[in-house]
């Protein structure tokens, strides 16, 4: 379960840099909560076409998040904001992540 959060917020950071293709069998099968048979049968495509390019989707979003840290600072600053006092500071410092 937890595994599936944080992919799904990979996702939401770097969704946009994937094909459409890969977007697309991503949403159906998180999402969604489409099967491979079924998606197979959607796209009309074996099931292990879309348990290969569901894997390296996944290594995709780490990669990324591995050499752009997005996630990771995004958490750091999370962080930091609920530390801060100020009301006015917080709102706008969330503001900015939440772009």
């Amino acid at each position: 379960m937890e595994q599936l959060v944080y992919y799904t917020l990979l996702y939401d950071l770097y969704g946009s840099l994937l094909t459409s293709k890969q977007q697309n069998y991503f949403e159906d099968y998180y999402f969604h909560n489409l099967s491979l048979s079924e998606l197979a049968s959607k796209y009309q495509v074996s099931r292990n076409a879309i348990h290969l390019q569901l894997k390296d989707t996944i290594t995709k979003l780490e990669n990324y998040e591995e050499k752009l840290h997005l996630f990771l600072k995004t958490k750091q600053l999370e962080n930091i904001i609920k530390a801060i006092s100020d009301e006015t500071i917080k709102e706008k410092l969330q503001k900015i992540i939440d772009l």
